[in-house]
């Protein structure tokens, strides 16, 4: 096989992984030194609304520590909020607006919700091929004195209907 060809296979073989993920994007979440990839527990892919069996990731953090959330470009482009859940992820506690085209979110610290044990739920809104579907990231947190252990099973998705 002459060098050109190989090149070119290379460059062909390299081009495929270069699209849209193959399944659902996660969402990075940063607190203090902590980062962290999540996985969404539901999400619009291909048309269908997905549910996944992903147990929503718990951070230990410092009081005053800022929360700094970035949803892929897709996500910022429909639009996405933050919810603020109790430590079961059962009872919506507020909810966060996002500008819109905003990747990027960082006006929440882990002092603004009084439980020192709680759950945001990044959110997209709601329309596109899933018409009511959306994505949902949930996050727990526990500041000192918290307590999740009613922590949700992976089969218990948040209850809010995001994009209201």
């Amino acid at each position: 096989m002459s060098r050109s060809v190989a090149a070119l296979l290379l460059l062909l073989v390299a081009g495929c992984g270069s699209g849209e993920p193959a399944g659902p994007p996660d969402v990075e979440v940063e607190v203090g030194p902590q980062q962290l990839a999540v996985r969404p527990v539901q999400f619009c892919l291909d048309g269908e609304g997905q549910r996944y069996d992903n147990t929503p990731p718990v951070l230990e953090v410092s009081p005053g520590a800022t929360i700094s959330l970035t949803v892929p470009q897709s996500v910022a482009e429909r639009g996405w909020a933050v919810q603020v859940f109790d430590e079961q992820l059962e009872e919506l506690i507020g909810e966060v607006d996002v500008p819109a085209g905003e990747r990027s979110f960082d006006e929440i610290t882990t002092d603004d919700v009084v439980p020192p044990a709680f759950y945001l739920v990044v959110v997209e809104d709601k329309g596109g091929d899933c018409d009511e579907f959306s994505g949902a990231w949930p996050i727990g947190f526990l500041r000192a004195g918290g307590d999740l252990s009613g922590t949700p099973s992976p089969a218990s998705p948040p209850t809010a209907v995001p994009g209201s």
